[in-house]
C-alpha cells in the first residue's frame, strides 16, 4: 500500500535531575558536596533511507518517544544521557509542524537528516552551586523537559519527468515500455492508484526518472477524483508531458483542461517546461502527428507504446530538455 502523508507524534526525552550528595568516607569529615549532574535526554531527528518508498509504518504506530536522561549519583557521577532516535522515511518527504503547519524541514537525499525534537539538558546537582560564601550547597535543578511535538509527514516523489493525463490516457503503459517499472495496466479509469517510479536507460549510462501520477479529471485542484495525489507528486518534477490519447473527442480541449488544472494548483508548477505526447497512435493506422495550440511547449510527439512507435524520438526530445534545465538554460 502507498501512503504519502500521516501524522505522528514525537518526544524527546527529559534531562536527568541533578543531585544532592556529600562525600562521606572515612578520615574525610569535611568531605564536602558530591552531587552530580543529571544526564541529557535524547533527541529525535528523521532521516532519508532510500529503501523505503512509502510512509506505511507510520500507520501502524504513530507515537515515538526518546529515552529520558538518568539522574545525577554522589561521588561527582553525571547520569547517563538518554538515547536518541532516529525515524527513516522515504527521499522526498517534507517535515511539518502539525499544530503550526510551519515546515521543520525536508529530507531529498539519502542520509539526509533534520532534527525534529531537541532532548531537555539534565539538571545541576549540588556541586555545581559551590562558592567560598556557600560551601554546603543543598540546591539541585530538575531535568529540563524534552520537546514534544505533533508532525505531518509529506512525501513527494522525486522524478524528472511527470506524465499528466486524464485517467486511460496511456501513461502506465508507456512507464511500462520505456523501463522496468510493472504498473497495473487495464481498461478502466483510475489503474493507477498509487505513483509508480520508472528509470529510463539510454545509450553511454544515460538515465532519468518518469513518475506515473494518478489521473487528473476536471476539479482535480481541488480534491476531486484523485487530483491532490497526482499534484502532490508532480511538484518536484523537473519538466511535465502532457498525455493525450489520439482517440480523445477533442485534443485541444483535452490539453487546456489539464493546463487549466496545473496551474489552478499551482502557477509555479505550470511555468515548468513541458511537451505535448499523443498516444495510441496504433489506432490511427498511420504515423501522424496531431496539429494543436500549445502554451510554450517545446514538442509534440505521437507514439504507440504497444506498438513500439515513436519512442526514440520521445526519449531523445526529453533527455535534451532535460540537459538544457540542468544547464541553466531552461527553466
Amino acid at each position: 500500500m502507498f501512503i504519502d502523508l500521516v501524522k505522528v507524534r514525537v518526544e524527546a526525552g527529559t534531562g536527568g535531575s541533578g543531585c544532592t550528595s556529600f562525600r562521606r568516607e572515612w578520615r574525610m569529615p569535611m568531605g564536602g558536596p558530591d552531587g552530580g549532574d543529571g544526564g541529557r535526554g535524547g533527541d529525535v531527528s528523521i532521516y532519508a533511507d532510500s529503501n523505503l518508498a512509502t510512509l506505511l509504518d507510520y500507520t501502524y504506530r504513530d507515537r515515538w518517544e526518546a529515552e529520558r536522561g538518568q539522574h545525577g549519583m554522589g561521588s561527582d557521577k553525571t547520569g547517563r544521557s538518554g538515547e536518541s532516535i532516529r525515524l527513516p522515511v522515504p527521499p522526498g518527504t517534507i517535515i511539518k509542524d502539525a499544530d503550526s503547519g510551519e515546515i521543520i524541514g525536508e529530507v531529498v537525499e539519502n542520509g539526509d537528516e533534520v532534527l525534529v525534537a531537541k532532548g531537555g539538558r539534565g539538571g545541576k546537582g549540588n556541586a555545581f552551586f559551590v562558592s567560598a560564601t556557600h560551601q554546603a550547597p543543598r540546591e539541585w535543578q530538575p531535568g529540563e523537559e524534552g520537546q514534544v511535538r505533533n508532525l505531518e509527514l509529506e512525501l513527494k516523489l522525486i522524478a524528472d519527468v511527470g506524465l499528466v493525463g486524464q485517467p486511460n490516457a496511456g501513461k502506465s503503459t508507456l512507464l511500462s515500455v520505456v523501463s522496468a517499472a510493472r504498473p497495473k495496466i487495464a481498461d478502466y479509469p483510475f489503474t493507477t492508484l498509487a505513483p509508480n517510479l520508472g528509470v529510463v536507460q539510454l545509450s553511454d549510462h544515460r538515465t532519468f526518472v518518469i513518475a506515473d501520477i494518478p489521473g487528473i479529471i476536471e476539479g482535480a485542484h481541488e480534491g476531486k477524483g484523485l487530483g491532490l495525489q497526482f499534484l502532490r507528486h508532480i511538484e518536484r518534477t523537473r519538466l511535465l508531458a502532457f498525455m493525450i490519447p489520439i482517440d480523445s473527442m477533442d485534443w485541444q480541449a483535452e490539453y487546456d483542461g489539464l493546463r487549466a488544472e496545473v496551474r489552478k494548483y499551482s502557477a509555479e508548477l505550470a511555468g515548468r517546461p513541458h511537451c505535448v505526447v499523443f498516444t495510441k497512435l496504433d489506432l490511427w493506422g498511420e504515423p501522424m502527428t496531431p496539429e494543436i495550440r500549445t502554451e510554450g511547449a517545446f514538442g509534440v510527439f505521437a507514439i504507440s507504446a504497444p506498438g513500439r512507435m515513436g519512442l526514440d524520438a520521445l526519449r531523445a526530445g526529453l533527455w535534451t530538455e532535460l540537459l538544457a534545465i540542468k544547464s541553466g538554460k531552461r527553466g
